[in-house]
């Protein structure tokens, strides 16, 4: 099995096989808790203006995410896991638009044999849903910084699912504390930003889930669901 790390825009358009793209801070934590807390199914998008129209005819009821770091006016959830913890989104389907992570889901899903929307809280459901049916070629993209910058966050998870996928075992802590020592956790505690600091514990939870987020083409669009393996 052959396992190749990209980065950003440009290792989503080069990744092939079984596909991970990974957005640590925050999209795809953010992802993984609204599933946890029900929802059914997330479409992943590139602009707000389709998240909108996606809602107003029908297709899904909540909109999801940020554009530079920040809520859309118009959107009713950030890209905040701990914006909505509690809320219950059983049933409901999520239209979720960032800078870097669903991005790279929509480059991805060209050419991906199997995708997935990866993060520390979903890691090591991730790593078994990808190893399922002893795949070939994996692929895994850090999306980083809007997908322009690397960052430590999403550059040691590819890490840590390479190290998981060869059967090798991780330092959770190790992995905390690279993390929190890297550039991207200070923005979160920034006042002039809307981050919220609790962000940053819920992103770091490893394996806070038991699921695997899948993203599948349906009528032209890539929909992540909840994956459990028995």
């Amino acid at each position: 099995m052959d396992i190749a790390i990209h980065s950003l825009h440009e290792g989503a358009a080069r990744a092939t096989g079984v596909v991970a793209v990974i957005d640590v801070f925050r999209a795809f934590t953010t992802a993984a808790v609204a599933l946890a807390n029900g929802a059914d199914r997330i479409i992943m998008v590139k602009s707000v203006e389709e998240a909108l129209a996606l809602r107003d005819i029908g297709i899904g009821q909540v909109c999801m995410g940020e554009v530079h770091g920040r809520a859309p006016e118009a959107f009713d959830f950030g890209n905040s896991p701990f914006e909505i913890r509690d809320i219950d989104f059983r049933g409901e389907t999520i239209i979720q638009r960032t800078s870097a992570g669903t991005q790279g889901i929509v480059t991805a899903a060209a050419q991906a044999n199997r995708l997935y929307a990866a993060s520390l809280v979903t890691a090591n459901a991730t790593v078994r849903a990808m190893l399922a049916d002893e795949p070939d070629h994996i692929s895994i993209v850090a999306m980083g910084g809007d997908g322009l910058t690397r960052t430590d966050e999403d550059e040691v998870c590819a890490i840590h699912l390479r190290n998981r996928l060869e059967g090798r075992t991780s330092d959770r802590r190790a992995v905390q504390r690279l993390i929190l020592a890297g550039g991207e956790v200070a923005r979160f505690h920034d006042p002039a930003r809307s981050h919220h600091p609790e962000d940053v514990e819920v992103a770091l939870d490893m394996d806070r889930f038991d699921f695997a987020i899948r993203v599948q083409i349906e009528d032209g669009r890539p929909i992540g669901r909840a994956k459990r393996l028995g």
